[in-house]
This record gives structure tokens, sequence and C-alpha cells, in this order.
């Protein structure tokens, strides 16, 4: 299970630089057992009308690809 966190967050700091650039920026918070990766958008993708592209066409696409064991990823409840 470790080896997974540690493929998830190389790869979510892989993305980072891109969303950083327009004043955003993501962070890792958990793993679970069904696949799902909950991450936190926070700067300027909170209420950017492209956070849903940036989550599921950017974040999620790119961390499926790359880690085989994640199956999608969803926003902490906790960021709003």
């Amino acid at each position: 299970m470790e080896d997974v966190l540690e493929r998830i967050e190389y790869t979510i700091n892989k993305i980072r630089p891109y969303i950083q650039r327009d004043g955003g920026d993501v962070e890792f918070v958990s793993f679970d057992e069904n696949g799902i990766v909950t991450v936190r958008l926070v700067g300027a993708c909170l209420g950017c009308s492209a956070m849903d592209s940036t989550l599921y066409d950017g974040i999620e696409a790119i961390l499926c690809d790359e880690v085989s064991e994640v199956k999608g990823v969803k926003l902490d409840e906790n960021m709003f």
C-alpha cells in the first residue's frame, strides 16, 4: 500500500506545477480501499468554472493512467 501512496503523491507532484501556474494547487488527502483518491483543490481553483475539468479530465485521467490501482478521484468534502 505504501508503494501505491508514493506513486500517487509522485504523480500529483508532477501535475501540481500546471495547476499552480494558474494560481491554484492540488493536495493529496487520502486513498481508499475502493481505489478512490481524495484531493483538495485550493487557491484559484476554488470557484473556477474549469474546476470539474481540472479534476476529471486532468487529475483523474493522469492518476488512473499512471497508477493502475486508482479507479477515480473525488474532492475532499471538507474543502468548501
